[in-house]
């Protein structure tokens, strides 16, 4: 069994509008700074990240903290969404009601999960039966959660729009996901 636990990113400061340099809060990084211990009883063998530097500096202190090199991979990054979105979830309900929608030189949905499965599968076929911790986004996890059980919607998405960091373990068979829970639901870092 594979298991994959993804990280959503600690708090960011939104007041950044640069969506690949966004920082981490104070808040953000203190959650940051509490994964090691959090993680203190699980084998990580790899870890990956999105290349946003919220994402990166998410898993950071873990990867230190087990002497481990971040893997890097633009497939697990945030949606593009082409320009600021003033209602950001009014825009987040029309991608989920159509996930073909988009606004000019930006992502659907549909994309998105797309090239996000890609890399999950990837990272199965590389390291078989291992754990990885993957550093990535609400809106690219909860695509990927959606493609293994369609249940995962928009409502899903609006209610742990505020969690950050949120953590999902996903276990596989081969490439089949046996298995998908929240993990850590009951801290608060925010």
């Amino acid at each position: 069994m594979t298991k994959l636990i993804f990280i959503r990113h600690a708090r960011s400061d939104s007041s950044v509008q640069d969506d690949f340099t966004r920082p981490l809060t104070e808040a953000g990084q203190a959650a940051a700074a509490s994964l090691p211990e959090l993680f203190k009883d699980t084998p990580i063998d790899h870890i990956y990240s999105s290349p946003f530097v919220r994402s990166i500096h998410t898993v950071k202190p873990l990867a230190d903290a087990r002497g481990l090199t971040i893997k890097e991979s633009a497939n697990l990054q945030e949606r593009k969404i082409g320009e600021w979105v003033a209602d950001f979830l009014e825009f987040a309900e029309k991608q989920w009601q159509d996930f073909d929608y988009k606004l000019p030189n930006a992502e659907s949905l549909q994309e998105v999960q797309d090239r996000v499965v890609q890399q999950v599968n990837l990272i199965l076929e590389t390291h078989p039966g291992q754990t990885i911790v993957i550093g990535t986004h609400g809106t690219a996890l909860c695509a990927l959660l959606n493609y293994y059980n369609p249940e995962i919607d928009f409502a899903y998405f609006k209610s742990m729009a505020q969690k950050m960091p949120f953590f999902v373990e996903l276990s596989f068979d081969n490439h089949e996901c046996i298995q998908s829970h929240e993990i850590f639901d009951q801290l608060s870092f925010n």
